[in-house]
């Protein structure tokens, strides 16, 4: 209840603080002359945010960048080590597998997120007013779970019960209907199986944020290109990949990116699921294990920035891909 208090508290006080300084630098630069105030009115709305920006983003950017070239002493002082960091988690074969485990996650889970939500999205358009309110809530409503209490829910479905006993789970009651024998399926390192079953969780939580995008983008298409392609006499099927996806394929590669970003930062569902074992652990996994497990802070921040150099080339992507939108339009 504390805690909950805490939270209001700052909240609030933060509202109050934010419209404050508002106002405050709003009657500051109204009392300056025209030309002053006509060029310094526009950063009375964007410098907080600014500010924000920096003290929270750009500083701890810099900072772990910096210690990601040093080495902490157990009194707090550091040493300039150069690139004895990035040599030591490069020359570990668990972190090269970890590597490959955070491209196999950007590799998979962005583009079945978004073939699956395309595929629902273009299916509940065409059930009817009703149904299609119902089938979008039911596939939506993943989103409002965390990833924690999804991890939750699905490690009872992946729950493994020796053989000979009931099982719990409801993969293996499944799995041993058909004759299986039960398996501990985040466990199975084959194939980096056990890896895709952590995948299917997240998927599982984000096919709805790609199914709503997508769906409004099918609904913008104009009815009068529609209309042209079946007098054309075209296929469904031909009017689905030869005019619908052209016209939303900018919508697709937004939700392609940010799932793409979601899942290279992937940490919640690993921690909560395996913990990392059964070589099933990530970079942000390996970071908090580094920082907060092991105290190796240089180690912990290489890793960081390692996570930061894969993510940035998609952002600069990203923001020329928006640019690109909003120049269309």
């Amino acid at each position: 209840m504390r805690d909950f208090l805490v939270a209001v508290e700052a909240i609030v006080i933060g509202v109050v603080v934010t419209m404050l300084l508002f106002w405050l630098g709003n009657k500051i630069v109204e009392s300056l002359p025209t030309k002053i105030r006509k060029a310094l009115q526009p950063w009375v709305f964007i410098g907080p945010v600014v500010l924000l920006i920096s003290l929270f983003l750009i500083y701890p950017t810099l900072q772990s960048i910096r210690l990601s070239f040093m080495e902490e002493a157990i009194d707090g002082s550091t040493t300039w080590v150069g690139l004895r960091n990035y040599q030591e988690i490069f020359g570990d074969s668990n972190f090269r597998t970890m590597l490959v485990n955070n491209l196999m996650w950007i590799a998979i889970v962005p583009i079945v997120v978004v073939s699956i939500g395309l595929a629902i999205a273009q299916f509940s358009n065409n059930v009817g007013p009703k149904r299609e309110k119902f089938f979008k809530s039911a596939i939506f409503m993943p989103m409002a779970i965390s990833f924690v209490s999804a991890a939750t829910i699905w490690r009872l479905i992946y729950s493994y019960i020796p053989e000979g006993q009931s099982q719990t789970g409801l993969l293996n009651a499944l799995w041993t209907a058909f004759g299986g024998s039960p398996q501990t399926w985040l466990q199975l390192e084959g194939f980096k199986l056990n890896n895709i079953f952590l995948m299917i969780i997240f998927i599982w939580l984000n096919v709805g944020f790609a199914m709503v995008l997508m769906s409004a983008a099918i609904k913008a298409v104009p009815e009068d290109t529609l209309e042209a392609g079946r007098m054309d006499g075209a296929s469904s099927r031909q009017i689905f990949f030869r005019i619908i996806l052209p016209q939303i394929w900018g919508t697709a590669i937004s939700v392609f990116i940010t799932v793409l970003i979601g899942s290279m930062k992937i940490f919640d569902i690993v921690l909560a699921m395996t913990g990392g074992n059964y070589n099933t652990n990530v970079l942000a996994q390996n970071f908090y294990n580094e920082y907060f497990v092991y105290g190796n802070t240089g180690k912990a921040m290489a890793t960081v920035v390692v996570l930061i150099a894969l993510i940035a080339p998609v952002m600069v992507y990203q923001v020329r891909h928006y640019r690109k939108m909003d120049a269309v339009r």
